[in-house]
Order: C-alpha cells, then structure tokens, then sequence
C-alpha cells in the first residue's frame, strides 16, 4: 500500500476533536448511497412498467403489418410464404377486418371485427371457453352458429358470457323488397380473454377467417397479414426485408410505426426521472467537496510537514483524491446493493406495504398487470454506477488541487 492511500484512509478515521468532520463524510457517503438507490429502483421499475404495457399493447396487435395501400391482398399466400421463410418470424396469418356493431339484449359495442386463422396467436392465449371445450373445435367447428371470440370489457357491456348469442352487424346493407337493412347476422360466443383485457385488445372480437370473408363480402381477399416475431425489437428489420421484396401499393409496417409514439413518451419521461434523480448524486458529490475542503482546512499543517519531508504536488493531490474517491466508492457499493435489492423485491415490498396499512398502492385492475412492474437491467445498473463514480471523482479535483498548491512555509509559519 502506497502512503498516499495509507494517509487517505488515516485522514478519513477522524479524532476527537474532528468528529464533525466524520459526521460530513458519513452524510455524503449517505448522500451517494441514497441517489444510487434511487436512481436503481426508478430506472428498474420504469423498465418494468414499459415493457409491461409494450406487452398490454403487443398482446393481440401484429408486430409487422402487411397491407395494400387502397384495396385487400388478393395473393395472401405468396406474402405470408416470404414472410416465414425470414429469420425472426413465428408465424405469418392472414385477416379480415371491418368495424362493426355488436348487439345483445339492447346493449350495443363498437368493435373491429377480425377474421382469422387457426394459427392466429389470439387463440393461444388465455380464454375461458364454452362449457370448458377446446377453442378451435368451438371456434371453427361450431354446427348452429358461427363462433366469436370477445374481450372482457366488451363482454361486460354487452352483459353476455361465453354460450350467449351477439349479433353483428358490419357497414354493409341488403337489398330487400322493404329497401336497404342493414346486414346482420347471429354468432355464438365461444369464448371470453380470461383476464380483463386492455384497451386495445378490448377493440377487438374474433371470428373464423372463412366465414368473415362471406359475410364481409370479400371473398378470396384478405384486409392483411399479421407477422410475430420472436423479440419486439427485431420487428423493423423483418419489414425492412419484407419492404424490399414487395414494391407499393404493398405497405410493410413495423409496431413502432403504429404504437411508438405512447413507449417513446415512456421512453422519455424515463428519461427525464433520470436526470431528476440524478441531481441527488450531484448534491451526494457538493457534500464530499465540502467534507474534502474542511479536511484540508483542518490538515493544513500535516500537508505543509508532508511537502518539508520531501512529498511533492502529486502526492498530495492523490491523498485527497483517493479520500474523495473512498468515500464516493463505498456510497456507490452500497447504493447499488441497496437499489438492486429493492428492485428486486419491489412486488414484496409493495404487497407487505398494503398489508401492513390496509391502503391499496398499486391496483393490478387499472394497470392490467399480475404484479408491481420492476425488471433489472445489467447495462442501466452499470451506467448509474459509472455515473456516481464520475461525479464523485469530479467532485475531489478542486479540493486536492488547491491542498496541492498549498505553500509549506506560509502554512508553517504561525505553527
């Protein structure tokens, strides 16, 4: 161990008579503890709440479109055949779209009707049945009615369950010798989103591709095709490929071009958490300048006896700055060890909070998620720890450079 470092920590076990120097230095470790931990735990639970409601809005909405600008697809097949031949990609189904009026016992809902596939990834999900039998022999198979598929807001204002009767009825009119009615026709609901359903997928109500081609009227034409791919992320670069293969009128369009503007309004308020945040690590770092200056106020005569005994600028300036830079370092260590913890269990905490109170602090109904959103990131973890270390490592300079400069004579000469 070199003196430089020997003297540092010497200088930070204060006596007697320099207590309130300790005092300082443990605030500004205190200091530096507290805004890691806070930023930590902001930045883990904003990660969380995004990718939550990236999921809410992702759940039943294709990660790529494929559409025709003006009219339907009539070659479905050769579009979906490219679209899975490309890395990434789970699945590529066709549809058939209408908005449309749902009607049962006096109740009306508007909603987008959608035709699709047996490898539809709505019928994949979560869904409470009719008396409990497997989706697709209810769905595509059903003998008396038609079957649809709804969420459960729109099944809630309708006041139908699974088994009851919802007629639909799109923008289309028959001609009949009494004039234009409306179109209309009786479904059966085969099945309810088990879990309350976001607004998005509230908007929707599912129906066999086949048989929305008839009563939509567009037969061997499809209104687009849904792509999944296996990460969010990947989503551009699959319609980058699909966009070079298919010119106008063919539109290729990724989620973020449909969906981006909500998670960069997440983004950036995530973003702006963080500098707010990190104004507490900047007030972390004044204190140990402050503490830094009264030590070297306080140590004027050791550093004048240090500079007499042969000890140069540099030395002394690394004297400070390793102090400075113990202090930041533990406050960093401890921050993040306490930021990661409380990340990590921030549902526990949450729920032994309610139960503790009897107070309801996160309401799973209105945010549509099972559990307090918080998910750690590495690469987020590591910046606020370069971050904290930076601005404590700043915040050293000024004082180990003015106790560097300090003139040994001057300061022995009333001693």
């Amino acid at each position: 161990m070199s003196y430089e470092w020997f003297i540092s920590l010497r200088y930070l076990r204060a006596k007697r008579k320099q207590t309130f120097i300790s005092v300082i230095s443990f605030i500004s470790i205190a200091g530096v503890t507290l805004g890691v931990a806070a930023l930590i735990l902001v930045q883990a639970v904003m990660t969380g709440f995004t990718d939550g409601v990236r999921q809410q809005i992702l759940g039943n909405v294709p990660h790529v479109l494929i559409q025709r600008y003006g009219e339907g697809i009539d070659n479905p097949r050769e579009l979906v055949n490219a679209a899975r031949q490309l890395p990434h990609v789970i699945s590529a189904t066709p549809f058939v779209s209408r908005e449309a009026m749902l009607l049962a016992g006096g109740n009306v809902a508007a909603v987008s009707v959608k035709g699709v596939d047996e490898d539809h990834k709505i019928l994949a999900q979560s869904l409470r049945t009719w008396e409990g039998n497997q989706i697709n022999q209810l769905f595509f198979d059903s003998e008396d009615r038609p079957g649809i598929i709804i969420g459960m807001d729109t099944a809630t204002t309708l006041g139908v369950d699974v088994g009851g009767l919802v007629n639909v009825i799109p923008p289309l009119f028959n001609v009949t010798p009494f004039g234009m009615m409306p179109k209309m026709k009786p479904f059966r609901v085969v099945a309810v989103f088990d879990k309350q359903s976001s607004l998005i997928d509230s908007f929707y109500a599912y129906i066999p591709l086949p048989e929305a081609q008839v009563f939509f009227e567009s037969e061997g034409v499809v209104s687009g095709i849904e792509i999944e791919v296996d990460l969010f992320e990947r989503a551009p670069a699959v319609a980058d490929q699909l966009s070079g293969q298919f010119a106008f009128p063919t539109v290729v369009r990724p989620w973020q071009s449909l969906y981006g503007s909500f998670l960069s309004a997440l983004k950036l308020e995530k973003l702006g958490l963080f500098i707010v945040l990190a104004i507490i690590v900047l007030v972390a770092a004044f204190n140990i300048a402050t503490t830094l200056i009264m030590v070297v106020m306080e140590k004027t005569r050791d550093i004048a006896i240090l500079r007499a005994m042969g000890a140069n600028a540099r030395s002394i300036m690394k004297i400070f700055l390793f102090e400075g830079l113990i202090i930041g370092t533990m406050g960093t260590l401890l921050g993040t060890g306490l930021g990661v913890a409380l990340a990590h269990y921030a549902d526990a905490l949450i729920k032994g909070v309610e139960g503790m109170f009897g107070i309801q602090i996160f309401d799973q109904s209105v945010y549509g998620m099972e559990r307090f959103p918080s998910e750690i990131v590495v690469v987020e973890v590591i910046a606020v720890v370069v971050m904290a270390m930076t601005i404590s490592l700043l915040a050293t300079i000024y004082p180990a450079w003015r106790a560097s400069r300090m003139d040994p004579a001057e300061a022995l000469r009333y001693d």
